[in-house]
């Protein structure tokens, strides 16, 4: 069984991610409220979520060119240095325009970060890589418990919702000043990731285990006595091509993340429009979705190390149908928030679980396998909530939320076949292919 070890770069990398989690479960809330104060459809209020997929597609076009210029360490900092600039205007400007182009922003520097940190895991934690992203996104939601209640205090006294984008503010700086305190730096350089890449993961689909050689802790890259399977560093994503199985992922990170923004965008609505809740209790409910994804990935992040990834996001995938089946059900606010707690629990393993698949099995292209990712994020982040929005302005959000079921169905069939695609990647051969270090 692989183990993880949790050193100071691990920790820092948890708490960037932990910091861009903040704002983006706190942006859902937010939508509604903001809707109401410019006086706009939801359809057009949809659009901050378009532009947080401009600038998801933005952020990952730069992660690449920027991590080999400057290191990966410097590009997630100037990615959180955007984050905390878009955030300041954000808050401080109130036109519908500036409001679109300041969540771009935020989304380029936050797509950075989610760049940064899944490559620096994926490369200092090698075979445990699934358990570091599957914690280190616990981290996310653990913070983006706390956006959702302090909006929903901040309502409630009066105070609207822009203090909390102050408190965004300060957290980066905070994380900031520990890590200068504490002389942490994070990997300049590239290097390829540790372990066995793309096939122990095709592997595990049979065998149902993950392999592969210890990983010293500290080290980034294989140690000594690696050996390298097919497809990994040496195999055709060495060269910069992409196997079939990472755009499988691909699609599968564009469907999971419809899911969840559409949840994130227009939960509230639901829940003030179906359950019978205020406009600051429903602000405060999405939390729970929250909450459910942060209890998720702290068991995920354990189980992660015991099975395969693929069995993992299919029985994910039915906790997340049971969930909504219960939430879209409910009438009264207590039983619409279980139900959101349930599918806060199957949406926890969803993108850990596709993009350490997508990471592992890209090899050496890992920094332009991440950068490719954004624009699967920028594709569910894009298209849905607009059309989401759209659907509810004629037939009103509870009626229209019987779209995340045809999300989950697809996301299902897409699961089956990359387990399809790996096994088929360690058919041919599995034996490993040694390789000089």
């Amino acid at each position: 069984m692989p183990r993880l070890t949790h050193d100071r770069i691990t920790w820092l990398t948890y708490a960037q991610l932990g910091l861009w989690g903040f704002f983006l479960y706190g942006f859902g809330p937010v939508v509604p409220l903001l809707r109401d104060e410019q006086g706009t459809s939801a359809a057009v209020a949809g659009l901050h979520s378009t532009a947080i997929a401009v600038g998801a597609i933005l952020g990952g076009a730069l992660f690449a060119p920027l991590a080999r210029l400057i290191g990966r360490g410097p590009a997630i900092w100037a990615g959180l240095a955007g984050v905390a600039a878009g955030v300041t205007a954000f808050g401080l400007l109130r036109p519908l325009p500036a409001t679109l182009a300041t969540v771009a922003v935020i989304a380029t520097g936050g797509m950075m970060v989610i760049s940064g940190v899944a490559v620096v895991l994926t490369a200092r934690h090698g075979a445990a890589a699934p358990a570091a992203l599957t914690e280190a996104n616990a981290v996310g939601a653990g913070m983006g418990i706390l956006a959702p209640l302090v909006i929903g205090a901040s309502v409630d006294a009066g105070l609207g919702w822009r203090p909390v984008m102050a408190v965004e503010v300060g957290l980066i700086a905070l994380v900031a000043l520990a890590a200068r305190v504490f002389r942490v730096r994070l990997p300049d350089a590239a290097a390829p990731a540790a372990g066995r890449i793309g096939v122990p993961l095709a592997a595990s689909a049979e065998r149902g285990s993950v392999t592969g050689p210890a990983v010293t802790p500290g080290r980034v890259g294989p140690t000594p006595s690696t050996s390298v399977q097919p497809g990994g560093v040496g195999g055709p994503a060495a060269a910069g091509r992409l196997p079939r199985a990472y755009w499988i992922a691909w699609l599968l990170m564009a469907m999971t993340g419809s899911i969840e923004v559409c949840l994130s965008l227009w939960t509230a609505d639901v829940l003030r429009s179906h359950a019978g809740m205020t406009a600051a209790a429903a602000s405060a409910a999405v939390a729970a979705i929250v909450c459910g994804m942060f209890l998720g990935r702290l068991i995920g992040g354990r189980i992660a190390l015991r099975w395969p990834p693929v069995p993992l996001l299919l029985g994910a995938l039915a906790l997340s149908l049971a969930g909504f089946s219960i939430f879209w059900l409910a009438s009264v606010g207590w039983l619409a928030v279980t139900g959101l707690v349930v599918l806060g629990l199957g949406n926890a393993l969803h993108y850990p679980l596709a993009i350490s698949i997508a990471l592992n099995v890209a090899g050496a292209a890992a920094d332009k396998a991440a950068g490719w990712s954004s624009y699967s994020m920028g594709v569910g982040f894009g298209i849905a909530p607009v059309a989401l929005g759209a659907v509810a302005d004629g037939v009103g959000p509870h009626l229209a939320f019987l779209a995340l079921p045809g999300f989950i169905a697809a996301a299902v069939l897409l699961t089956v076949r990359l387990g399809r695609a790996l096994r088929n990647a360690a058919a041919p051969d599995d034996r490993p292919v040694p390789v000089a270090v």
